[in-house]
């Protein structure tokens, strides 16, 4: 039964050598990742979007794509892949917190939510224990975000951040896929993966902020 979840978004900016410098509010953001993160004990599993259903794990890859060489595996022992970005972050972060492996889950962008809490539930009962969620939301806050602004991205994060500090499920289930879309949430898979792992959480938000235009939202659940 998973006991205790993170959930963190995952851009290419929380790695240090990927940022562009000193910035009080990256490390405001990689702080509570890492606060987060800590909590899950030495074995994760994590769930992230993705073009298909994939599982990793056991495997290595390179931020390269991204601006620097940084190296990263989901396990001590890894051969060499190609890694997409919450693959990338997960095994970053499994570093910086001394975890030893995380199974890295990848569900289909596309995917109902019904079929993510489906999911969700097979997760709880696969005899995991710390799970990690990784996902952005809305990339349109303000006239300098990557996806230009939309007057329905504050609304739409601020409705996410409050269900993260709840658990309330109910409210992640009833994230609209056609609206996430459009406003480039890539993290409503996997919250809706989360919303189908049980219930008698005790929440707490650690972050919830748009510092770059995309809504960030770090949240730790524990039974």
């Amino acid at each position: 039964m998973i006991t205790h979840v993170a959930v963190v978004p995952h851009p290419p900016l929380v790695v240090p050598e990927l940022s562009p410098g000193p910035d009080a509010g990256l490390t405001e953001l990689r702080e509570a990742c890492l606060d987060a993160v800590k909590r899950l004990g030495d074995r994760w599993t994590a769930v992230g979007a993705h073009t298909e259903n994939v599982v990793l794990s056991d495997v290595a890859g390179s931020f390269r794509g991204y601006g620097a060489d940084v190296r990263v595996r989901l396990a001590e022992e890894a051969t060499e892949s190609t890694l997409p970005l919450p693959a990338l972050v997960a095994g970053w972060l499994r570093a910086q917190a001394g975890a030893g492996s995380v199974e890295m889950h990848l569900v289909a962008a596309d995917t109902e939510p019904a079929e993510c809490a489906r999911i969700g539930k097979q997760l709880d009962d696969s005899g995991a224990t710390g799970l990690l969620v990784l996902g952005d939301g809305s990339n349109r806050h303000g006239p300098r975000s990557p996806g230009s602004e939309d007057e329905r991205a504050p609304g739409f994060d601020s409705d996410v951040a409050k269900a993260l500090q709840t658990a309330d499920a109910g409210a992640l289930l009833e994230i609209d896929p056609a609206l996430a879309r459009s406003l480039g949430a890539g993290g409503r898979v996997p919250w809706q993966v989360l919303a189908g792992v049980g219930d008698g959480w005790r929440p707490e938000l650690l972050y919830s902020e748009a510092p770059f235009g995309v809504g960030y939202h770090v949240a730790v659940w524990e039974r």
